[in-house]
């Protein structure tokens, strides 16, 4: 199975503008672009025929170059992160079964999480999308609840069924938790790690539909696909033993900076 790594990135984040070209300090104190920081991750897992950049802004695309990526150039158009991986397809051209979505601000992913993934996808052929999510800690979920009390976007949780398939994604954490159930490591209460594995013709599919009303509300791209009635695979991942923290918010670079330093990477 040829496989291609695809890390969308914009400069024009409403959320957070200029997001990818944000430094972080690694273990060393020396600062990369968060961008650089998700290639080099995303450089690291086995079984990739392939990692770009796909971005519409070409400061990103030159500091991707001056560090010796690859960088593909999008329409302005794209809506999201799928639909940017969506647009490079024909660049890339017919050779790869598999496009892994990295996500850019998400430098902490784990190689294993994304080998993992693919593995999955091979033994699962049914399916033209998967995205894994890991079981929630404590200090994650009131993490998240914190976010929320304050008005910030944190994490994305899912909920699931029997068969290991999505049923809901939210920005909300769900499902719904009491506070005196919040502290219970043991309940079902799964963190979506943004990271996706398409067919390519799923792929094309979603780039051809209209943006859903869930997706909108939410402002979560993988509810196209519920909508319209895609079954999205959804694997537990063994938990890493650092947390996941993806730069959503100016607030979670100390977050981001502390792992690094914690695993040593520079």
């Amino acid at each position: 199975m040829a496989v291609a790594i695809v890390i969308p990135a914009r400069f024009a984040s409403t959320r957070y503008p200029g997001k990818p070209l944000v430094p972080l300090a690694g273990a060393d104190g020396d600062k990369k672009p968060l961008i650089i920081r998700s290639w080099m991750a995303a450089s690291t897992v086995r079984g990739v025929d392939r990692v770009v950049v796909a971005t519409d802004d070409q400061r990103i695309a030159d500091v991707v170059q001056k560090a010796g990526g690859e960088a593909l150039m999008t329409p302005t158009s794209c809506r999201n992160g799928t639909e940017r991986c969506a647009a490079v397809l024909d660049q890339l051209g017919d050779d790869y079964d598999l496009i892994i979505n990295f996500q850019g601000d998400a430098p902490l992913t784990p190689a294993f999480i994304v080998e993992k993934l693919i593995d999955i996808m091979k033994d699962s052929p049914e399916y033209g999308i998967a995205t894994p999510a890991v079981t929630t800690s404590p200090t994650v979920r009131f993490q998240l609840f914190d976010d929320q009390k304050q008005g910030l976007v944190g994490g994305t949780t899912v909920v699931r069924n029997k068969k290991g398939e999505a049923l809901y994604f939210s920005k909300s954490v769900i499902p719904h938790l009491s506070k005196a159930d919040r502290a219970d490591p043991d309940l079902p209460v799964f963190l979506h790690i943004g990271l996706y594995a398409y067919r390519p013709d799923t792929l094309r599919q979603y780039a051809s539909r209209a943006p859903s009303k869930l997706e909108l509300i939410e402002g979560l791209e993988q509810l196209r696909f519920l909508d319209e009635g895609i079954a999205v695979k959804v694997p537990l991942i063994d938990k890493p033993d650092l947390e996941l923290w993806e730069l959503n918010n100016p607030v979670d670079r100390d977050l981001i900076e502390a792992t690094l330093m914690a695993r040593g990477i520079k």
